[in-house]
């Protein structure tokens, strides 16, 4: 599974992060804030939980409103 990474400008690209890379580096930080890009699909996002949370582990997934525009926001997963 790939996912989209926040966009750090409006008008770039977002970059891209498999699930293997997301797994590296929560296997060698512990805990870890990820922002995803609002062109992810929520499905990929709430599958991506249940991944993680298989693993016992305890995810959080909150959208993040950045502005006042209604797609003005993104997705915050925190897995610890």
């Amino acid at each position: 599974m790939e996912l989209k990474l926040a966009r750090k400008e409006l008008g770039s690209k977002p970059k891209m992060i498999k699930l293997e890379k997301i797994e590296e580096i929560i296997e060698k930080d512990g805990q870890k804030i990820f922002y995803f890009d609002k062109e992810n699909s929520h499905k990929d996002l709430v599958a991506l939980v249940e991944y993680f949370e298989d693993k016992e582990l305890s995810v959080y997934l909150r959208e993040v409103k950045y502005g006042l525009g209604d797609d003005d926001y993104m997705y915050e997963i925190h897995i610890l």
